[in-house]
């Protein structure tokens, strides 16, 4: 029988590595993209970010390949990469996260929070966009579902690990710009909304793709993501900074992100558990 200990033990020992070997591509891929280090500067384009991103995604790969294949003794597919059938959920959380930030962008405009400024369209701007939010998923998803989430059920009740995993989201995020402790709390609950199918599937496409599309299309909207103001097809004016549009942390900041994920959670947990209840075992075959 597997030691119940071993989970959060993996977890742990994940931190230092983490520093050394992700840490170590950032700097990298900032040399690459030409952002100085010291003194430091901020990123100044897209294509920047773009390639600082890669390498982050290289790095987090690279670390959570070695714990897989040294620490977990199995194959990193294992992590949640079983794409069989998951077409369905791949369009879903696409869709999903497209619904929400679509009605929130309406909703703060009849509600007179935000205004339309202007349509500013780039082929390549979009088309790094489109990377760079894919990118962020990929790697946030992978680390704190595939890696922290799933170790952390082996130690905890399902639901106890679903809620530290969560915590851990909201805190990586804690430097971000125009950060407070509602949208803390916010980042909280999109943690729980992430992750509450993992905990019935162990699968990552689902997620990946909710976490892209929210953060893809809460852009796009003229919002903020998580605090940074990035290149937006729809640009947008907020009125006045309050609770009700986010502020400068975007929708995320956002009252209407707080109900957005609680009927989000409750429906997705209530139609994974269902599923699973009919499919005991999640596919294994990639």
């Amino acid at each position: 029988m597997e030691n119940k200990h071993i989970g959060w033990i993996r977890v742990l020992l994940l931190i230092i590595p983490y520093f050394f070997i992700v840490g170590g591509f950032q700097l990298i891929g900032a040399w690459v993209a030409g952002i100085q280090i010291d003194p430091p500067n901020v990123v100044k384009s897209s294509g920047q970010q773009l390639i600082t991103s890669s390498f982050n995604l290289l790095g987090n790969f690279l670390l959570l390949w070695i714990f897989m294949r040294f620490v977990d003794k199995e194959k990193f597919v294992s992590l949640g990469f079983h794409i069989k059938n998951r077409g369905k959920e791949i369009v879903g959380g696409i869709v999903l996260g497209a619904f929400i930030m679509g009605f929130a962008y309406v909703t703060l405009l009849l509600l007179s929070e935000i205004e339309f400024v202007k349509l500013t369209f780039s082929i390549r701007e979009l088309f790094i966009s489109i990377l760079i939010f894919l990118i962020v998923a990929i790697v946030e998803e992978v680390l704190l579902r595939g890696y922290v989430l799933r170790n952390f059920m082996i130690s905890f009740n399902k639901y106890i690990a679903l809620i530290l995993s969560s915590a851990i989201f909201a805190l990586l995020h804690g430097f971000n710009p125009n950060i407070s402790w509602f949208s803390m709390v916010v980042l909280f609950l999109a943690g729980l909304l992430l992750g509450i199918s993992y905990v019935y599937t162990k699968n990552l496409w689902f997620p990946i793709a909710l976490h892209f599309s929210w953060n893809f299309f809460q852009t796009h909207f003229g919002f903020n993501v998580s605090g940074l103001d990035m290149y937006s097809i729809i640009e947008t004016q907020i009125v006045e900074n309050n609770l009700l549009n986010g502020g400068a942390f975007g929708f995320e900041g956002s009252i209407f992100s707080v109900i957005a994920e609680i009927g989000g959670i409750i429906a997705i947990g209530y139609y994974f558990a269902k599923k699973v209840s009919v499919i005991p075992t999640p596919d294994t075959n990639a």
